[in-house]
């Protein structure tokens, strides 16, 4: 080491404002920044919490009456295009007509000539009730595509478990075989939906 060489220790000067301190900023949020995102989270879940809901129960009402709607409109296509009877009953099995007017429990599609079942539908999961009116149990169509042994503007009413009437959608089936769903209110072959 060179004695005639010395150094003179450095020491640091603060940079920053005017008592020359510099704080670092410490990470994270603040109060008010804290409140006012959870206030917005609020409000958005306030919004979409109902709405959502709505999506999922209407998705769910459509599914379910789409279903059957498909089904009838399978036998009827598959009896004209066979040239026999075919039809779709109320089944909680999925091998056999129920006689029953609940056809949240499920229904079949089958020939009635041969006694071959062609389509199954399972039981509902949910709580939602499907009946028919003039208890209608099965609907058949002839190879003509008409439905047979049933009252004109038989309805098949789907109510969600809250039996509310915007949720209500009924299934007109005529006896030309013509099938619409229906809102709650609406009347179609004298018959309303309730």
């Amino acid at each position: 080491m060179n004695p005639s060489h010395t150094t003179t220790p450095r020491t640091a000067t603060p940079q920053g404002g005017a008592g020359g301190a510099h704080f670092a900023r410490a990470a994270g949020f603040t109060m008010v920044e804290m409140l006012m995102t959870m206030a917005i989270a609020i409000i958005v879940l306030t919004i979409g919490v109902p709405s959502f809901r709505y999506v999922t129960n209407s998705n769910r009402i459509a599914g379910e009456l789409n279903g059957l709607l498909g089904d009838l409109q399978f036998a009827r296509a598959e009896a004209i295009k066979e040239g026999t009877n075919v039809t779709v009953c109320a089944s909680s099995n999925g091998t056999s007509c129920s006689n029953s007017t609940a056809w949240q429990d499920g229904w079949i599609v089958y020939t009635n000539s041969s006694n071959t079942v062609w389509r199954v539908q399972s039981p509902f999961s949910g709580s939602d009730t499907f009946v028919s009116s003039n208890n209608v149990s099965a609907v058949t169509f002839n190879r003509d595509g008409y439905a047979v042994g049933i009252a004109n503007g038989t309805l098949i009413t789907l109510h969600d478990s809250t039996d509310t009437s915007a949720w209500t959608r009924c299934l007109s089936i005529g006896l030309s075989g013509a099938m619409t769903s229906e809102l709650a209110g609406t009347t179609t072959d004298g018959a309303t939906c309730t």
